[in-house]
């Protein structure tokens, strides 16, 4: 025997009998196979689990003054150091009642007395091997299941790094906004919150989707890569012409992210993304662009966008207007509910308003 297969522990059993004869005789009977711990009663059995578990297998008598073996078996069933493991009944009567209340409580497996030591020990031998890979299939599971976690933190981790390196490149092109991804993913993640807790949009924002949503927000001007720095840039107030080329962001941006969804397959974040960078611009009343989409016909997302967006863009200075003072940039908002806002979504703003002035404050470009 290699040195590595001697270091192996035996299996530790403990075996539960009120007369001294069966214990000594399933003791001999398993030497050499496992290490035996012995208990005369249920309660010297519960004292030893208490003392030395983990246990590999229990087998105990039925019979037991006290406590019997089905009463102990019922206590291990809930005992705080889990004794999930093979329990086999040591018993004269094996019944057919017998048997239905055994393995009701979770018993692998009835040994007769006498007891047969050759059955004994090939009884235990495969309720130890089936515990073993039980044990290898469990201990294999929960390694698989921390590298996923471990891959899945990973991708959301590039996810959220490629996300925001998309949206700072369309950021990059309009250099006075700043911090603006950063708020407007803030400022849709409190309203969605606030929202989520009751009201006839709780349903449809599970954390899932909140998450989805909050990261998708980002790239909401994703499409203003497309547009031509002469427009984008001008200083002073946009021509009609100007304003439809201004327009086609939304479009750019939906198309983009088709073309990204084209090579990554369909996702529930590049749903959310292309609902919000084609959206966000729409009005409840229908008179928005780029469709012209009413009410709910307009994704839950980009509504949520659009008060985001507008909130922070008129707290904010461009070149076309100086920064508003957060109550006239409310009021405005306020003004807008019904025809350029979502009203549920307008009374979740006021509700989250300090939450809004926190992530200003945080995320100030001063």
């Amino acid at each position: 025997m290699s040195a590595s297969r001697a270091s192996v522990p035996l299996p530790k059993i403990l075996v539960v009998d009120d007369e001294s004869v069966s214990r000594q005789f399933v003791s001999t009977s398993l030497a050499g196979l496992c290490e035996i711990a012995l208990a005369s009663s249920g309660t010297e059995a519960l004292e030893i689990i208490d003392r030395e578990a983990p246990f590999d297998m229990v087998l105990s008598d039925v019979e037991m003054p006290e406590m019997t073996g089905h009463d102990l078996a019922r206590l291990l069933r809930r005992h705080p150091k889990g004794m999930v493991v093979p329990f086999i009944f040591l018993t004269a009567r094996v019944s057919e009642e017998d048997e239905k209340i055994g393995f009701n409580l979770g018993a692998a497996d009835f040994i007769r007395k006498p007891i047969s030591a050759q059955i004994l020990v090939a009884r235990v031998k495969t309720h130890l091997d089936l515990k073993q890979s039980r044990d290898r299939i469990r201990d294999y599971n929960l390694r698989l299941e921390e590298r996923v976690a471990i891959r899945t933190r990973e991708l959301s981790f590039t996810q959220d790094v490629t996300i925001l390196s998309l949206a700072s490149l369309a950021e990059t092109r309009d250099n006075e906004t700043g911090n603006h991804i950063r708020r407007t993913q803030a400022y849709v993640r409190h309203l969605g919150d606030v929202l989520a807790a009751s009201g006839p949009y709780a349903e449809s924002l599970d954390e899932e989707t909140l998450i989805l949503i909050e990261k998708s927000a980002p790239l909401h001007d994703i499409g203003k890569v497309g547009v031509p720095d002469a427009v984008l840039l001008k200083p002073g107030k946009l021509t009609d012409e100007e304003f439809e080329i201004i327009k086609l962001h939304t479009v750019h941006g939906q198309k983009a992210l088709e073309n990204a969804e084209g090579g990554a397959g369909t996702t529930s974040f590049l749903r959310y993304a292309k609902e919000i960078a084609y959206g966000h611009h729409e009005k409840w009343d229908g008179s928005g662009y780029p469709r012209g989409l009413a009410k709910e016909d307009i994704p839950l997302s980009a509504r949520l966008m659009a008060v985001a967006d507008v909130y922070d863009a008129l707290i904010t200075k461009r070149v076309y207007k100086p920064a508003f003072p957060h109550q006239k940039a409310v009021a405005i908002v306020l003004d807008g509910k019904g025809s350029h806002f979502d009203p549920l979504i307008v009374d979740a703003f006021i509700e989250a308003l300090p939450l809004f002035q926190k992530t200003a404050a945080q995320f100030s470009d001063d």
